[in-house]
């Protein structure tokens, strides 16, 4: 009888080991799992509402297709203006920064992701080595110098059973994703602030016509006081007081013109650019559009286009799967590796087939007692899930209180512009027929001045609620995500993109 049909074959014997091992790991991994049982996450997310009556009560046009287009600001039909916002997108440092991060992320991500491959690599080594006389070495070498020749190829696997690696690679990929979006907000930070600030100095230079329209007037009242005086249907002090209020108007054009070239280099530092680009900016020819639509399906669809929102609830989706890594410590690791190659003490005799060598080496791990610090680690992974879940909320509910406020203020601006419209009017209508009435000798100088003044402050005021209505649809664009459209969601399965990255 050949007894050697009844051995069991070496890749047969490392099989059962393996299996054994197998078993052994989901027995330890069952009993693990009771470890933290009472560790859980208290914190819930909240789905934005409570918008329909303020929609109801805007008396602004609803539409399903009015959230704001990516290129917002063409609305304003100003090229300029167009001009300048491109140029910020493309040169920005705080851009540039963002998407550094942004790579940095997807590196983060291609190292977490190595996890779920093979690691393999090859090993060569020489080693001058003095072997024990009394140890396992046979004659000739034991008790001599030797130089032992080695060269192997190695390959290792983690057996992910618990999905700690896996986990790993998600939470990788929401943090990726929450940079990916924030860098998109940055962006929209950036146009608004360049739109914001064009509009602002579109208003300095409409209050300087108006400051140069005022001084116009009175240098030509201070020549009719002139007339009068000359005339002798005026006095002296009439002159002294048609002539005190030029300096004053003046003082203010340089104020005003101050202001505008303060407001050039604010717009040259957000194109990324010295102050001299500012001197090249023109006025300003932005106009409003006549009517502000808002969308029909808010606050349901909030969640998609607000680039803040969708970031914290990417960092609500990585802290989730971070508790899950923290969890799978808890199990057992099963690492698998092996080994192929030579080893010869003789390098003449080290590629002869008798010097190879071969090895399989299963292994489990399972932390017994480490003073509290797994359980420390988990709890701390669900305290920053809720952390994420509460910052996603305020984010959320800081939303809806942005879209309400931009809604409230345009809701209550067409009035006031209505009414701001008939005030500068009627002022106007009065400071002509008093300086009619001055003109034939019926009106004093002083009554002259105050309709003057009233009637510029009138008008000051309107040149502010026109450029306000510029700034709200700005805001309103900004405030609705300015056409922002996320391609993939947070709940989506990104695990297997992850594993073929890296």
């Amino acid at each position: 009888m050949n007894t050697r049909n009844h051995q069991p074959s070496t890749r047969g014997t490392a099989t059962l080991h393996i299996s054994k091992y197998t078993s052994i790991a989901v027995l330890l991994g069952a009993l693990s799992g009771c470890a933290f049982s009472d560790l859980t996450t208290s914190a819930h997310m909240r789905e934005p509402q409570g918008m329909e009556q303020t929609l109801a009560d805007s008396d602004l046009k609803l539409s399903a297709a009015a959230w704001p287009s990516e290129t917002w600001w063409t609305s304003y039909n100003d090229a300029q203006l167009n001009a300048l916002v491109a140029e910020a997108l493309s040169g920005s440092p705080t851009l540039r920064a963002a998407a550094a991060r942004v790579h940095q992320a997807n590196a983060l991500e291609d190292i977490q992701g190595a996890s779920l491959l093979p690691n393999a690599e090859i090993g060569m080594s020489v080693t001058r080595e003095r072997f024990s006389s009394n140890g396992t070495t046979p004659a000739p070498a034991k008790g001599t110098w030797q130089n032992v020749h080695q060269g192997t190829f190695n390959l290792g696997y983690e057996l992910d059973f618990w999905g700690k690696n896996r986990e790993a690679v998600r939470a990788a990929v929401g943090r990726r994703h929450a940079l990916e979006v924030d860098e998109r907000a940055a962006s929209l930070m950036l146009s608004t602030s360049v739109v914001q600030a064009y509009i602002a100095l579109q208003d300095n230079y409409e209050q300087l016509d108006l400051a140069q329209a005022l001084l116009d007037q009175q240098e030509q009242i201070e020549k009719l006081t002139q007339q009068r005086f000359e005339a002798e249907l005026g006095t002296q002090i009439d002159i002294k007081q048609s002539q005190a209020a030029l300096p004053a108007s003046r003082a203010n054009i340089a104020a005003l013109k101050e202001v505008i070239e303060l407001n050039q280099n604010k717009l040259a530092s957000l194109l990324g650019k010295g102050p001299d680009r500012g001197r090249t900016i023109t006025r300003p020819r932005m106009r409003a559009s006549s009517t502000v639509t808002l969308p029909t399906n808010l606050p349901a669809e909030l969640i998609g286009h607000r680039p803040d929102v969708v970031a914290q609830r990417w960092r609500v989706e990585a802290s989730g799967h971070e508790i899950e890594v923290a969890k799978a410590r808890f199990y057992p690791n099963v690492n698998l590796t092996s080994f192929i190659g030579m080893q010869s003490l003789a390098f003449d005799t080290f590629n002869d087939h008798s010097s190879r060598i071969l090895g399989v080496s299963p292994a489990i791990s399972l932390p017994i007692f480490e003073g509290g610090r797994l359980r420390g680690n988990l709890d701390a992974q669900n305290a920053a899930y809720d952390l994420a879940v509460e910052n996603y909320n305020q984010t959320v509910i800081d939303a809806l209180r942005d879209i309400a406020d931009q809604i409230a203020s345009l809701r209550w601006l067409k009035e006031r512009l209505a009414q701001q419209n008939e005030a500068v009017a009627t002022a106007q209508a009065a400071s002509d027929l008093v300086s009619s009435r001055y003109a034939a000798g019926l009106a004093t100088y002083l009554q002259v001045l105050a309709t003057q003044n009233a009637t510029l402050a009138e008008k000051r005021q309107l040149v502010t609620l026109k450029s306000r209505a510029l700034s709200l649809q700005a805001n309103l664009s900004r405030a609705l995500g300015g056409g922002y459209r996320p391609q993939i969601q947070p709940d989506a399965d990104v695990t297997s993109t992850a594993a073929k990255k890296s």
